[in-house]
């Protein structure tokens, strides 16, 4: 009885050696072939152009071709869905933003996948504030001179928002400052902007990339970045806390997700390239001047950031009772 306790003993102790050799050499030999990005935006969308920029990189470490595969639509729920259905091999992953594991999960009531149980995490990509812009019309320097007019005529001003992102953020500058503004939606910045110069808005918030085009154009002026820091991208321009709001905290943010099932060793390796990838010098200089802020995290990492966005968003979503149009 006991030799055969020991045998079977070396038996279990043998497979598990094999099953952990068997898994060093799968990561080491990954990817074996082409490896799909699925990008939930059109081509030339900020995320698009940050993670071809990766792609590149990730294809000469590999030795193998990165595709980045743009399916748009739905709020980003097509490509989430097509890459929760996808084989869970690590050949097919979701380089999405917050839109898809943030704001869905709290904008729809239904959705074909859930943003933690369909899928691994991999790493974030970066995390980027946004910026609040005002009219030059309304002739105000700073927030706190925003925010006392706003205050002084409730009602008469709108606030204008391109993306459901920063109608997020919009609402929050206003429950935090207690004021009283109307939001105008639009199809993106872009269409926001000229109402901007001629004063149908007096302010909105948009993403730092946009911000720095209707910056240039003379538009507008900027009042303030959604962080706690200064942003580089964006030179004298007060962070949240020197502008007076220090709680006006909202970013953006991209990240990789695998389909939930991918070997753990596998998702190790992507988290190791990826990053590698993204901070060579010369990609780091690319994506700073692209005017993205890398930051990475492990998987674990990402896991409980995607999880507290989820509540940040819901947070506003409700309080504004904000709904999808």
């Amino acid at each position: 009885m006991t030799k055969m306790l020991k045998s079977g003993r070396r038996a279990v102790l043998a497979g598990a050696a094999s099953l952990v050799a068997a898994s060093a050499v799968r990561a080491q030999n990954f990817p074996a072939s082409r490896v799909t990005l699925v990008v939930p935006f059109p081509p030339g969308a900020s995320t698009d152009t940050t993670m071809r920029v990766i792609a590149d990189k990730l294809s000469q470490i590999w030795g193998q071709p990165v595709l980045v595969d743009n399916k748009g639509g739905g709020n980003g729920i097509i490509a989430a869905e097509a890459v929760k259905n996808a084989k869970p091999d690590g050949y097919t992953l979701l380089a999405t933003s917050s839109m898809t594991h943030a704001g869905n999960p709290v904008l729809y009531e239904k959705l074909p996948y859930d943003p933690i149980a369909d899928f691994e995490p991999i790493t974030r990509m970066s995390l980027v504030p946004m910026a609040v812009l005002v009219t030059k019309k309304l002739g105000v320097k700073t927030l706190a001179e925003l925010t006392a007019r706003l205050k002084a005529e409730p009602g008469k001003h709108n606030f204008g928002s391109g993306a459901i992102s920063a109608r997020v953020a919009g609402e929050l500058y206003r429950m935090q400052a207690g004021v009283d503004a109307v939001s105008v939606s639009y199809k993106n910045n872009q269409q926001a902007a000229p109402d901007l110069n001629n004063g149908i808005i007096s302010f909105m918030i948009c993403d730092t990339g946009s911000a720095k085009m209707i910056l240039a154009s003379g538009w507008a002026d900027a009042l303030a970045v959604t962080q706690s820091e200064p942003y580089p991208a964006l030179p004298g321009v007060p962070s949240a806390s020197q502008a007076g709001m220090p709680e006006l905290l909202f970013t953006t943010w991209s990240a990789f997700y695998a389909p939930k099932g991918t070997p753990r060793d596998v998702i190790v390796k992507l988290n190791k390239d990826i990053i590698a990838a993204g901070t060579s010098p010369e990609i780091l200089a690319k994506l700073e001047n692209m005017g993205g802020a890398p930051s990475f995290t492990t998987p674990e990492g990402l896991m409980d950031f995607t999880k507290s966005e989820i509540e940040a968003w819901r947070k506003v979503v409700k309080a504004a009772n904000i709904k999808i149009e």
